[in-house]
């Protein structure tokens, strides 16, 4: 009895094993780190729902190598600590070998050197710090990064609303407002233009009318805001209040603006990595099968989401294995259309693309982003 028992029991755990590997074999799991709660939840929860929509159709469509893929998504909150805690349960006790994020560049930086170091391929969706690829080849991002953005910005500022003196208001304390500012900042000036006021604050302040009155008091045509929406949000309504009613500027970190303020931030203008009234086929049926599958509109966030799982499949279709080191090497020889734009990378896997300006204007009594213009790499 006890001998059949044992038999019975060995067969049991091979049959368990072999249903795991037939799973593992008929499977690939790609790893996603965002924040999916806490300040910038948007973000993250965007990105993945973007991830997730593009592996369904890569699925519908067979999978990629006769494989099908699952995501596994973990939460980081928007912490580097934990960011680089959930990259390495991902890769330690999942064996993940390709990762997406995370969204904001500090919560990335956490995971390149590891990613590196582990021969893992990391593609942030829009993490734009310019430093977010330094640590090596297998570090990838779908977004452009954040001097061009302040490029863009003082360009938009000074030719397209023939602004000549800026003022800047930004936090001090956090490496995507300081760096788009300092760009902005600099080119705004190579231009022609004087910057009049710059106004810093410290993460978590709420009261900015200080900074805005010394802003107020230098008279300037247009005020750059490269900060997130919810500063944003509050800082439109403080300008406004003390009835600064020129045209406001901003960054990617404007998304979901309309959402979270009021008819203060109509007369503003941002720069976006995606523009959800494009005439592009491909981007149309992405805005389409998004708001098909969520029941809400598409952003930029779920674009570049989206965007950043077709580019490391397209890497491994055209690298014929999910090796990474094969895979890397073809994804650096991308050329090609996606949903945001055409996308080719430089020496650096920063992608070359163009930006989108949209202006915040309302439509139906409700704030919306409406396409201005489109400033292209040189």
């Amino acid at each position: 009895m006890k001998k059949f028992g044992l038999l019975f029991l060995i067969l049991c755990c091979t049959l368990a094993f072999w249903s795991c590997t037939q799973t593992s074999s008929d499977t690939v799991a790609i790893g996603a780190v965002f924040p999916l709660s806490g300040s910038v939840a948007n973000y993250g929860t965007e990105s993945r729902d973007g991830a997730l929509l593009a592996i369904e159709e890569i699925n519908a469509l067979g999978g990629l190598l006769g494989k099908q893929l699952v995501l596994i998504a973990e939460d980081d909150e928007g912490n580097a600590e934990k960011s680089l805690n959930a990259f390495t349960k991902l890769t330690t006790k999942d064996k993940v070998s390709f990762i997406l994020g995370s969204s904001t560049s500090g919560a990335t930086m956490s995971m390149t050197q590891q990613a590196q170091q582990n021969k893992i391929i990391l593609v942030s969706p829009s993490a734009t710090n310019v430093n977010v690829t330094n640590p090596g080849d297998y570090i990838f991002r779908a977004c452009f990064i954040d001097p061009f953005q302040g490029v863009v910005g003082a360009e938009f500022a000074y030719n397209g609303l023939e602004s000549r003196r800026a003022a800047i208001l930004y936090d001090g304390g956090a490496d995507y407002n300081t760096d788009l500012a300092k760009s902005f900042e600099e080119h705004f000036r190579l231009l022609g233009g004087e910057i009049v006021a710059n106004e810093a604050y410290q993460s978590g302040d709420v009261d900015f009318n200080a900074q805005i009155t010394r802003i107020k008091f230098e008279n300037p045509d247009v005020v750059y805001l490269p900060n997130y929406y919810n500063d944003v949000a509050l800082q439109a309504k403080q300008l406004r209040a003390q009835d600064i009613t020129v045209p406001l500027v901003g960054g990617d970190g404007w998304d979901t603006l309309i959402d979270n303020a009021g008819e203060e931030a109509l007369n503003g203008f941002w720069s976006a990595g995606f523009n959800a009234d494009t005439t592009d086929p491909k981007g149309q049926a992405f805005v389409q099968n998004f708001q098909a599958k969520y029941n809400r509109p598409a952003s930029q966030f779920a674009a570049l989401g989206y965007d950043a799982m077709m580019l490391v499949a397209d890497g491994i279709r055209a690298a014929g294995t999910f090796d990474t080191a094969a895979v890397k090497d073809a994804m650096a020889k991308i050329d090609g259309s996606y949903v945001t734009g055409n996308i080719r990378f430089d020496a650096d896997r920063n992608p070359i693309k163009a930006v989108e300006i949209l202006e915040i204007v309302s439509r139906d009594g409700k704030l919306a982003n409406a396409y201005k213009t489109t400033v292209n790499p040189e």
